[in-house]
């Protein structure tokens, strides 16, 4: 079965995915550092996971599979869950590829280091509502090409 594993902690679109999993008849994890309320399903499972860094990440990493469905803007997390085979997306509906992963790396390494170095102030932009709608399209695409993927036997 296909499953849907949300990084959890700050992930706004949390009540998109569960409207949508509920719609295909799909199992949500969601993985945090903290309790969150979540709707009482028992297709929906909230794992707790020490405070300690990347915590959640590790989690993920761990239980995720080949053509689950991870919900997450972490881009070394993406990349991780991508190594297993799994598809990504972000909250804003970001689809992270093999071959967009590597982009995505390098530029977050450069924010990093220009932000280090005082160049560069701020944050992400404000979530909208166009990222909102944005998500749930990629959301529904992302579900049809893992269940397409899924039905292909083995590809050489």
């Amino acid at each position: 079965m296909l499953d849907i594993f949300i990084d959890a902690d700050g992930c706004p679109v949390k009540p998109e995915v569960y409207r949508v999993a509920q719609r295909y008849g799909l199992r949500v994890t969601l993985v945090s550092n903290t309790w969150m309320r979540t709707p009482p399903e028992d297709w929906i499972e909230l794992v707790v996971v020490d405070g300690q860094p990347d915590a959640a990440d590790d989690w993920i990493v761990e239980h995720v599979r080949p053509h689950d469905i991870v919900i997450s803007g972490d881009i070394p997390l993406a990349s991780r869950c991508l190594e297993k085979g799994a598809l990504v997306l972000g909250p804003t509906g970001r689809v992270f590829t093999q071959d967009s992963i590597g982009e995505a790396l390098a530029s977050r390494d450069l924010m990093s280091q220009l932000r280090d170095l005082g160049t560069v102030t701020g944050g992400p932009a404000p979530f909208e509502k166009r990222d909102r709608s944005r998500f749930l399209q990629r959301l529904d695409e992302t579900i049809q090409a893992a269940r397409r993927r899924k039905e292909v036997p083995n590809e050489r």
